[in-house]
């Protein structure tokens, strides 16, 4: 995919568009546009039906699909003339999909998902009451975290745990579909790689330290991306991050803090490089306690002195950078 920045789309097709006779090679056609080359066998190509809902960027694709049966494949030749390293994490809603890839077999009902590869050929058979979703994730994404070329993850459990917030994030990024913009599509599916990467590792405890670990790395980026919220709270990161609180308040009791301190000094950090940077110059004290979280200047005034030794007005007067 080739797209600017800021370029999120959201586009709907449906065989009904054509006549009968040409649905079959409209869906070869559409499904290969957005999903690369490959081989379609139809069980019948006298009236084929299907649609797709696609959501895409710059970095992630998400298709929500059905269809009548129909069998895919990707040939060794065809990876080589369309090279295509990254990978579909296809997740079926209803029917059944059998996939076979590097001598192994997933066959996934709803509830269950796995990881296709399109460097690697593969066989994707699916039965005519499939809907399901795929999302594509470069694999950069996968095999930099993972520091290997990720397995085809046969049979992953979507049904509890990590892998039903994987799930139920997905379906909520197709609910949402006509709300979105390009950066939230592309930060909720950095959420749901991450939580891949976990499956795939099969560290998916709630206490294990591994996913302690990646869970303070999340919720620092998440506090940075969202000090500014006055809204935001321990519960409120648990909700939007898929967490339990309890899972926070481990990973964060580990390295020493609480959420409450996190988001404290997250904000204090903001306020800053706000009161250090002249194109904030025109802000008083009290706008910069409302822009950056806090409730009130006094409530700012007392949590920086306590952090920094001197009020934001004494920062101010310090100094500015351009």
């Amino acid at each position: 995919m080739s797209l600017p920045a800021d370029s999120y789309i959201v586009e709907t097709r449906t065989t009904a568009e054509v006549d009968p006779r040409e649905r079959a090679d409209f869906w070869s056609e559409h499904v290969g546009s957005h999903q690369s080359r490959m081989n379609y066998r139809y069980a019948r190509t006298d009236d084929f039906h299907g649609a797709t809902v696609r959501q895409r960027t710059e970095r992630y694709q998400l298709v929500k699909f059905w269809s009548d049966e129909v069998a895919y494949s990707r040939t060794a030749r065809q990876v080589r003339q369309d090279p295509d390293e990254d990978y579909r994490l296809l997740l079926p809603l209803s029917g059944e999909i059998v996939l076979r890839q590097d001598g192994q077999e997933a066959r996934l009902t709803p509830g269950t998902g796995t990881l296709v590869s399109f460097g690697a050929p593969f066989e994707c058979l699916q039965d005519a009451s499939t809907h399901a979703f795929v999302l594509t994730i470069p694999a950069r994404e996968m095999d930099g975290p993972l520091n290997r070329k990720s397995p085809l993850a046969t049979g992953l459990d979507l049904s509890r745990g990590l892998g039903r917030v994987v799930s139920s994030m997905i379906g909520d990024l197709h609910a949402e579909r006509d709300h979105l913009t390009d950066p939230h599509f592309n930060a909720v599916s950095d959420r749901v790689v991450e939580l891949l990467c976990m499956l795939t590792l099969g560290d998916d405890r709630p206490d294990g330290a591994s996913q302690l670990t990646d869970v303070e790395t999340m919720v620092r980026r998440y506090v940075r991306e969202h000090a500014a919220d006055p809204g935001l709270t321990g519960t409120s990161m648990a909700h939007a991050l898929g967490w339990s609180l309890r899972q926070i308040q481990l990973a964060l009791q580990r390295a020493g803090t609480t959420p409450r301190d996190l988001i404290r000094e997250e904000r204090l950090r903001l306020v800053r490089e706000r009161l250090q940077c002249g194109d904030c110059e025109h802000l008083t004290i009290t706008d910069l306690a409302f822009a950056s979280g806090f409730s009130s200047a006094s409530a700012l005034s007392t949590a920086f002195r306590q952090r920094y030794g001197v009020s934001p007005r004494e920062m101010r007067s310090g100094g500015r950078r351009p």
